[in-house]
């Protein structure tokens, strides 16, 4: 898993990075809207910086901001970011969110995060590795509270979260003035259980969020239609 992975208008190095590149992080840059138009993007606890990548890529935004914390997932990330054709727009802090949100003045049109969600029963002997999944570095609750902070009026937060954490983060976004508008479940095959949920939020209040259905594969490598319309831009291989 060290290996570069090539996608069609970048790479990305990933062999300092204890969260490799992975089905979520890839999914949240290509379903996140861009119909607002941001001319800001943060995302939050970047790793390699995919994400940053994707929205550079699917986007015109003259600003295009990562944080990391992992020193180690922040030179890759910045290393990564230099590489691209669009290094001009893309920068990365190495800081955690609440630090960054403390020192910023900046205000966000759009905000991304893959955050954290595994909790102690999972833990290895990789601090690493550790630090880049689980939930105590860096709770739900002030990844929403530093959230609103650094969201522009009128701006949105996306961010992809496990399937069993779903109530409990809308729960903690309402507490933060934040509100779903757009909820995508995922699943593998159509057998399988929702896994993930890909979420989007905003100040505005919906009645009832758009809710999407997302099913990757049909069966083993024979992905769905839908699927590959949201992900084709980015992957060689479709």
């Amino acid at each position: 898993m060290n290996e570069p992975f090539r996608f069609k208008q970048f790479t990305v190095e990933q062999d300092r990075c204890a969260m490799k590149i992975g089905t979520d992080g890839v999914l949240l840059g290509a379903w996140t809207t861009l119909d607002h138009n941001p001319g800001s993007i943060l995302d939050i606890g970047s790793g390699t910086g995919v994400i940053a990548l994707q929205m550079a890529q699917r986007s015109t935004a003259n600003s295009i901001d990562a944080i990391e914390l992992d020193p180690d997932a922040f030179e890759q990330c910045t290393e990564n970011f230099e590489a691209s054709p669009w290094k001009d727009r893309l920068f990365c802090y190495h800081a955690s969110v609440q630090e960054f949100t403390a020192e910023m003045d900046m205000k966000y049109d759009l905000i991304v995060s893959n955050p954290p969600f595994y909790n102690d029963e999972y833990k290895s002997n990789n601090p690493a590795r550790d630090l880049a999944r689980f939930t105590d570095t860096l709770p739900f609750d002030h990844l929403f509270l530093c959230a609103i902070q650094l969201l522009a009026w009128g701006g949105k937060f996306a961010v992809v979260v496990p399937k069993k954490e779903q109530e409990n983060i809308v729960t903690i976004a309402s507490k933060h003035s934040l509100h779903p508008n757009r909820v995508c479940e995922v699943r593998g095959t159509p057998d399988s259980e929702v896994k993930r949920v890909l979420m989007e939020f905003s100040r505005e209040k919906f009645r009832s969020p758009i809710l999407e259905k997302l099913i990757i594969e049909n069966d083993r490598h024979n992905y769905t239609d839908s699927y590959l319309n949201l992900v084709k831009d980015f992957y060689l291989k479709m």
